[in-house]
């Protein structure tokens, strides 16, 4: 008798921590944040071109399952032709050169709390006296869970 009770007593928890974990895991956010260039007016795309001296700005929708968190966009340059390019097209690069004052943009952005779909805007000034030539234009999109999803765009500053 006493071991029935047990019996029971142990399939009993065994249901509740089996239903606890799955509950859990039903609202578990596993799912990578997107980055669409696509939308209308998205900039930069692969291979644009900006111009030293003038602003352009950075247009692109962000979606995620659960909630957005921030992004971050990182220009630099690539006059040594490494690559961190997520896209299929290629770009013509220049020669391989020496940075003498080149072009560093880091900077982190919000995105208003509990948002799934976002249109991000960013007004990027281009200093007039930078190194003209290759560049990369990261785009580092986090979710509210710490998911990130990475562009790498190849751009040229002329």
């Amino acid at each position: 008798m006493k071991q029935t009770r047990m019996y029971y007593l142990l399939l009993v928890l065994a249901a509740m921590t089996f239903y606890a974990c799955s509950k859990d895991d039903a609202q578990a956010d596993t799912t990578y944040p997107e980055i669409d260039l696509g939308v209308s007016g998205g900039f930069p795309q692969q291979c644009s071109m900006v111009e030293r001296g003038k602003t352009f700005t950075f247009r692109a929708r962000f979606t995620d399952n659960m909630a957005l968190g921030a992004y971050s966009l990182d220009i630099h340059h690539n006059f040594d032709h490494h690559t961190h390019s997520t896209e299929v097209k290629v770009c013509e690069e220049d020669a391989v050169k020496a940075p003498v004052k080149p072009m560093l943009h880091i900077k982190d952005y919000p995105i208003p709390a509990g948002s799934r779909d976002y249109t991000a805007t960013a007004e990027i000034a281009v200093p007039a006296d930078v190194d003209p030539g290759d560049y990369h234009f990261m785009i580092r999109l986090t979710d509210k869970e710490g998911w990130q999803t990475i562009r790498g765009i190849s751009i040229k500053i002329i």
